[in-house]
């Protein structure tokens, strides 16, 4: 199979967590023996915002962990036809620009030979649904959507069954328990954004860690200053940017992490989890959630990590956390269980592999006889 992919950026994860899934899974198919392109903007923000922060030394640890990978950067006025005229599949993120997305679209309705499916990751179909409708996806085979409740939109908007749920997952190759590092305290990997969790950090994460008496590492990025002077009031350190292919030493060296979704993975969007939960688990680290609703059943809530319905059950479970060693190798060893069985990106290729033969795609390899 010739796959195509067009992404915000594959090469910077700088505020761009779709990069981790995309970079496991691409990574998977090729180990497969799949053809695999991927294009990006030139003038792509993340890897704008990572360069300007760290230099071209910021993709440093992607290179090295992801060898296999590569993608080039287009302009907008490229022939759109030139870059995917021999692919068998093309699948768009919906990060990507509208003129894009509609004529990607119009060179199928064109009958060009591809399938084309457009991917979504993110809240905007409920935050913002009319920047998602403003999308042109006349001619598009299929939809991709991280959740069954963003499929929900999807199909309400006239999808029907060319609505697939697809899940990110870890990368297991490169996040896996690391041995050997002295653990201590809480660590948590997360941007700051907007602002619109800020009650939800303080409450569920600063405050228990404080009260806990457990140190608290941050990393992550777009903290205002008022962000940071929080963090220092409760006595956390942060540590900026870090290149997600670094998070699995990173959490190798803390007791345990704690999940903060956004507000709309909570409401609107139920049963979305982000890709942070995944990753922690596959590297063996324990986790408390404050509340989110696991309406797909992806995990075993109070077995693969720990549920605070309040601020006052996170702190307690911060202290169990703290004392129990049985309580956290209980976790670790459930929640790696888990991960390992149902969310691997290699689970999530295979399942890709089965949406395509489900619309009469090619799936199969270069490598094996068709």
């Amino acid at each position: 199979m010739r796959l195509v992919y067009f992404t915000h950026s594959l090469a910077s994860c700088w505020n761009h967590g779709n990069a981790h899934f995309l970079r496991g899974v691409l990574s998977e198919l090729i180990a497969r023996g799949h053809d695999v392109r991927v294009f990006e903007p030139a003038d792509a923000w993340s890897l704008a915002n990572l360069r300007a922060d760290h230099g071209d030394a910021g993709l440093d640890a992607y290179r090295a962990a992801y060898p296999e990978l590569s993608s080039h950067a287009f302009a907008p006025d490229t022939d759109l036809a030139g870059l995917v005229d021999d692919a068998d599949v093309v699948i768009v993120h919906e990060w990507n620009a509208h003129d894009l997305v509609a004529g990607l679209g119009s060179l199928r309705r064109a009958d060009a030979r591809f399938t084309l499916l457009f991917h979504d990751t993110h809240h905007r179909a409920v935050s913002a649904p009319e920047e998602m409708r403003a999308y042109d996806l006349d001619g598009y085979d299929g939809v991709l959507a991280f959740g069954e409740t963003l499929s929900r939109v999807y199909r309400d908007w006239g999808w029907g069954d060319r609505v697939w749920t697809w899940h990110e997952a870890a990368d297991t190759r490169r996040f896996f328990p690391v041995d050997g590092e002295a653990r201590d305290g809480l660590v948590w990997i997360g941007n700051w954004g907007d602002g619109e969790r800020t009650a939800e950090i303080e409450n569920y994460l600063l405050a228990p860690a404080r009260v806990a008496a457990l140190p608290l590492d941050i990393y992550g990025v777009r903290y205002p200053d008022a962000a940071k002077a929080m963090l220092r009031d409760y006595g956390a350190h942060y540590h900026g940017w870090a290149p997600n292919a670094a998070a699995p030493a990173i959490f190798a060296r803390a007791l345990a992490t704690v999940h903060v979704p956004r507000r709309y993975y909570t409401t609107i969007l139920p049963g979305i989890p982000t890709i942070r939960v995944f990753e922690a688990l596959a590297c063996g680290l324990p986790l408390a959630s404050a509340p989110w609703d696991d309406a797909e059943g992806l995990f075993r809530p109070g077995t693969d990590f720990l549920f605070a319905d309040t601020p006052d059950d996170m702190t307690r479970i911060l202290r169990d956390l703290r004392h129990d060693s049985d309580l956290r190798a209980s976790l670790a060893t459930a929640g790696l269980d888990t991960i390992r069985k149902r969310h691997t990106c290699a689970h999530r290729v295979d399942e890709l592999l089965v949406i395509l033969a489900t619309i009469g795609a090619p799936s199969h390899s270069r490598s094996t006889p068709a």
